[in-house]
């Protein structure tokens, strides 16, 4: 299996916001008859901007050596992005053709996050620069808390 420089490891997290963008993006298009859906998705892809660009101003200031016990970390992050929910033919973007609900895009968005969520944990344990890791991480925390929120009011 492939391991991620530390450097690799930012880019990742940077092109998950890329994907985690267009999925958002796609998702408000594709439900744009429904406000409260539609904006909810709006605020989330223009979040995931914003994040790619920490991410990619943390990605200049880092150094290229590896902290020690990056190899078994570097395994566990390559083993999310391989997930289903990330970058791929079959991952997260060609996922949206076969989302044809409210509730199917939350339940997807909600993966989506939490694969996020927990590729950020694994960073953040290896890198110095943990007051960034720990911003994006809250605000990740919160996309999880309004999707659920969300799944809960279609629910009812």
């Amino acid at each position: 299996m492939t391991i991620f420089s530390v450097r690799e490891g930012i880019e990742q997290a940077i092109q998950t916001e890329k994907t985690g963008n267009e999925f958002y993006t796609a998702m408000a298009k594709k439900f744009h008859e429904n406000n409260e859906l539609k904006k909810l998705f709006e605020t989330l892809a223009a979040q995931e901007i914003k994040h790619e660009q920490v991410f990619t101003a943390l990605k200049n200031k880092i150094k290229d050596e590896a902290p020690e016990g990056w190899d078994e970390v570097s395994l566990y992050l390559k083993a999310i992005v391989d997930s289903e929910f990330f970058l791929g033919k079959d991952k997260s973007l060609a996922a949206v053709r076969n989302v044809n609900s409210s509730a199917e895009a939350i339940k997807f968005a909600l993966g989506f996050e939490r694969e996020t969520l927990l590729y950020y944990y694994g960073l953040r344990d290896m890198i110095q620069e943990k007051k960034v890791i720990d911003e994006i991480i809250k605000e990740e925390k919160s996309h999880i808390v309004w999707l659920g929120d969300l799944r809960k009011s279609f629910a009812e």
